[in-house]
C-alpha cells in the first residue's frame, strides 16, 4: 500500500513537471505566423506532450498537455481557445499515451503521433469554424498543425529512444496503470 501511494504520488509529479515544460515550451519556443483566421501559432509545446505520453501513459500524457497548453492560451491572451485546448489536447496526450502503454514499438509511437496529428486537425478545425462562425477560414490553420506536428514528431522520436531507459522500473510503472483501469 505504502508503495502503490508512492508511486501515484510519483506520477502526479511526471504529470505537473509535463504540465510546467509543455507551458514553458508553448510560451517561449513559438514563432506567430501571420497567416489564419487567428494568425496561427506553431509552438514546440507538442514535444514535451509527446514525451510524457510516450514514457508515462495516457493520464500523463493528457494531463501535461491539455493543461499545460490550456494554461498557455489564458496567460498568452488566447483565453478563448483554453476550453478548446484542454480538450483537444487532452485528447492528443491520452491517445498518444494509451497507443504506446502497450505497444513499445517506433511504429506504434509513429502511429500515436498520426492519431494525434488528425485530433489536431480536425479539433482546431472545429474550434475554430464555432469561434469564428466560418467553416472555410480553418482550412488555413491545417498546413500550420501539420507542421506543428511533423517538427515535435522529428525531435520527439529520437528523444523517446534515448530517455527510454531512464523511465521508472517497469513493475513501478505497471503498478500504476493496472490500478487506474
Amino acid at each position: 500500500m505504502k508503495k502503490q501511494a508512492f508511486s501515484q504520488t510519483k506520477q502526479l509529479a511526471y504529470a505537473a513537471l509535463g504540465i510546467a515544460l509543455v507551458f514553458t515550451c508553448t510560451s517561449f519556443i513559438n514563432l506567430r505566423l501571420p497567416i489564419a483566421a487567428n494568425g496561427g501559432l506553431i509552438h514546440l509545446g507538442n514535444v514535451p506532450l509527446f514525451l510524457f505520453a510516450i514514457l508515462y501513459g495516457r493520464w500523463t500524457g493528457a494531463l501535461a498537455g491539455g493543461i499545460g497548453m490550456a494554461l498557455f492560451d489564458v496567460v498568452g491572451g488566447w483565453f478563448l481557445w483554453a476550453p478548446f485546448t484542454l480538450l483537444i489536447v487532452g485528447m492528443m496526450g491520452y491517445t498518444v499515451g494509451a497507443i504506446c502503454e502497450k505497444n513499445r514499438t517506433l511504429t506504434a509511437y509513429i502511429l500515436a503521433l498520426v492519431a494525434a496529428c488528425l485530433i489536431k486537425v480536425v479539433g482546431y478545425y472545429g474550434a475554430e469554424g464555432i469561434i469564428y462562425g466560418n467553416w472555410v477560414a480553418p482550412m488555413t490553420s491545417i498546413p500550420g498543425n501539420l507542421v506543428q506536428i511533423g517538427v515535435a514528431a522529428v525531435i520527439a522520436l529520437p528523444l523517446v529512444k534515448k530517455l527510454r531507459k531512464y523511465v521508472a522500473a517497469p513493475e513501478l510503472r505497471d503498478a500504476v496503470l493496472s490500478n487506474r483501469k
